[in-house]
């Protein structure tokens, strides 16, 4: 099928990428009822096309002599939105119509600026969104349109209470489209409130991972992974490897290790300020940084062009979130490897990611790093020391003077000895 068959404007189909030769499975199932203004739940793997999927109908569908705010596309990280508008505007702009990004970490006095030229779509992050719903710097009036990108993520218990205070304001009349890669089952109840007779898309088994992912599971002890990894980038030197870590602070020490190792390494995560983020992607990008390591704020809808290698350097807790992660390699057709380093304190996660894709996922050892770590004992006749023992070691500890240790009466035995009067 062409975009053409897909009965899109002739002025749209002229300012496609050239790239862009026939549409992928998520966009031919999704354009279509998109057009006909349908509320849409669609799951596609990432990679796979999903941005241009409500991308094109939307722009398909704004009269460019308008005035008036058309679409509201809601996602949940900064460096999302960015994307997004990069990979819209330059079809946006040959049919006239305006895009603004609406993120925190950037000046609202400007954003505030490019409301008043009076966009046809926003794209915007949930908190600098509803603040200006909230100061009314937003005039939602005449919305027709809202899309939320990365839907599971923007449904769950982080991002719900704002995206319900963002819904009282919209107009009630509007066409609802919902994208993601993964879709929890307990999150379909409350996609169902905000859809009405939504056409469900489904271009591939729902919480997959793309088959064009090499994906290979070394078994290592917690201790070793940093020298792990080293001698992994060593071994194979690698250009552009994303790494995923659980915590911040880990981040940080985990570069000073690479760099110390001669490998060029940077963090990203939510503790750094908005500049320093997207200078850091952009040296990725660039290539003058090989080495990227990245809190789950990366996860999400991140585009690196042919990306070719990840890492789960300690799994997610979350089972979806490995998808999302996974699914930074591999896009648009192209192949890649995800790695990752396992830990017997992994194994219920790894558990669940099995059970999720619904794939095997073997471990492996890796040459010269031999496991000594016992898996977790699951005999629960095993002797624990009782609470009560670790409160007195404690207490001990706090402990500065001999008379500290005397022993303390006997209350109970002291209020049994006592006259009923005094009890």
């Amino acid at each position: 099928m062409s975009f053409k068959a897909l009965k899109l404007k002739s002025e749209l189909l002229r300012a496609l990428p050239q790239q862009l030769q026939t549409p992928t499975d998520i966009q031919e199932s999704a354009i279509p009822p998109a057009l006909k203004h349908q509320d849409i739940l669609a799951l596609a793997q990432t990679g796979s096309g999903k941005t241009y999927a409500f991308g094109l109908p939307t722009l398909n569908s704004i009269q460019p002599n308008s005035s008036v705010l058309h679409t509201l596309i809601i996602v949940p990280t900064r460096e999302l939105a960015t994307q997004v508008s990069h990979a819209l505007d330059p079809i946006a702009q040959p049919l006239s119509i305006r895009l603004v990004t609406l993120i925190g970490g950037q000046d609202r006095s400007e954003q505030e600026r490019e409301l008043a030229s009076q966009p046809h779509i926003a794209i915007a992050t949930p908190g600098r969104l509803l603040d200006l719903l909230k100061d009314e710097a937003l005039d939602v009036s005449n919305l027709k349109s809202l899309i939320l990108d990365e839907a599971d993520r923007l449904l769950d218990m982080g991002f719900w209470p704002d995206i319900q205070s963002i819904l009282s304001k919209l107009p009630n009349q509007r066409q609802t489209s919902l994208f993601s890669a993964t879709f929890p089952e307990e999150l379909e109840q409350i996609a169902n409130t905000l859809l009405f007779k939504p056409v469900k898309v489904i271009a591939h088994q729902e919480n997959s991972v793309v088959s064009t992912v090499q994906e290979t599971l070394f078994l290592v002890n917690k201790g070793s992974k940093a020298q792990a990894l080293i001698a992994l980038l060593q071994r194979n030197t690698w250009k552009q490897v994303l790494v995923f870590i659980g915590a911040k602070d880990n981040a940080d020490a985990l570069v000073k290790k690479l760099v110390k190792a001669k490998i060029k390494a940077a963090a990203l995560h939510g503790n750094k300020s908005q500049e320093e983020r997207s200078q850091t992607l952009d040296s990725f990008k660039c290539k003058d940084v090989d080495v990227l390591i990245a809190t789950d704020v990366m996860a999400r809808g991140i585009h690196i062009e042919s990306l070719p290698t990840v890492v789960n350097y300690d799994l997610p807790t979350n089972a979806e979130t490995y998808v999302h992660r996974v699914g930074r390699t591999a896009r648009a057709g192209n192949t890649g490897r995800a790695l990752s380093l396992v830990s017997h304190s992994e194994t219920a996660y790894l558990e669940a990611i099995r059970k999720l894709t619904q794939k095997e996922l073997l471990t492996t050892s890796l040459d010269g790093f031999p496991v000594t770590d016992k898996p977790a004992s699951s005999d629960t006749t095993e002797r624990k020391r009782p609470p009560k023992d670790k409160q007195a070691n404690r207490r001990t500890a706090k402990k500065k003077s001999i008379t500290q240790f005397k022993a303390k009466p006997n209350r109970a035995k002291l209020n049994k000895d006592k006259p009923n009067n005094m009890k």
